[in-house]
């Protein structure tokens, strides 16, 4: 990553650990004791994004990055209970969590790189 894209890491990892953290709030059956939390998952999310989108193909249209980012997004999130202590969150919650956070990271810019798509904060 050079120079020039840290701070737009940085940025969309801030609002996305924002995002979630509203997401939490307004989504009944998912609890996160503090934002430590809520940027845990957002950190795990932005681990398994980049991950497949580096060994995979699959981020290349815009339909099928919203379908994998939200199946990841529910799984990971479910997922990141068994992981944090004070972070809780059912199934429902996970999916309408991810339905929310996969749409507004949808409206985040994407960067291009070398016709390349690469896709840098979670879901």
């Amino acid at each position: 990553m050079n120079r020039n894209k840290i701070p737009q890491f940085v940025g969309r990892l801030i609002t996305a650990i924002i995002v979630l953290g509203i997401t939490a709030f307004f989504t009944p059956g998912f609890t996160a004791s503090s934002i430590w939390m809520v940027a845990l998952a957002v950190l795990l999310l932005t681990v398994f994004d980049f991950v497949i989108s580096t060994f995979t193909a699959l981020f290349t249209h815009p339909i099928v990055k919203g379908i994998i980012g939200f199946v990841l997004c529910s799984i990971t999130l479910y997922v990141v209970q068994y992981v944090v202590t004070g972070y809780g969150i059912s199934w429902i919650a996970a999916l309408l969590g991810a339905l929310v956070y996969a749409i507004v990271d949808y409206m985040l810019p994407a960067e291009e790189d070398a016709g390349k798509h690469i896709h840098h904060a979670a879901v």
